[in-house]
């Protein structure tokens, strides 16, 4: 049975089975878009391009930043700049950042996690 994000949001964590055609699969779902991988659980995340990354969009990461040490940009078939505020922000509270091409931050995210490590991802999806 394929679900969807309900409401949004599926609690707990799990690894991404796989990426592509505009969204992501995990937990025996799949979403069309983009989505952030928190320790509580997974959001849908309306980002679409790495332009649009900013202190308000990470502002659930924020939020959990006592679970946070690194948190994973994956800023599409492309690696973009990360502006230095947003970085120096995150780095006020805790969470170190790397940021690389959707499908690296994807299969690095699923290595993290499986090691039990305080990881969250922000992945914008793909074609």
């Amino acid at each position: 049975m394929e679900g969807r994000l309900h409401d949004g949001f599926v609690p707990g964590r799990y690894g991404i089975d796989s990426y592509g055609n505009g969204g992501f699969r995990f937990a025996d779902m799949s979403h069309r878009g983009s989505i952030l991988m928190l320790p509580s659980g997974i959001k849908a995340w309306d980002v679409t391009e790495p332009g649009a990354i900013d202190l308000n969009s990470l502002r659930p990461v924020l939020g959990e930043s006592d679970s946070i040490e690194l948190l994973l940009v994956g800023t599409g078939i492309d690696i973009a700049p990360f502006p230095e505020a947003l970085r120096r922000r995150l780095k006020e509270a805790g969470i170190g950042l790397d940021a690389m091409q959707t499908g690296a931050a994807a299969r690095t995210y699923n290595i993290l996690l499986g090691e039990n490590r305080k990881v969250a991802a922000a992945l914008i999806a793909v074609a």
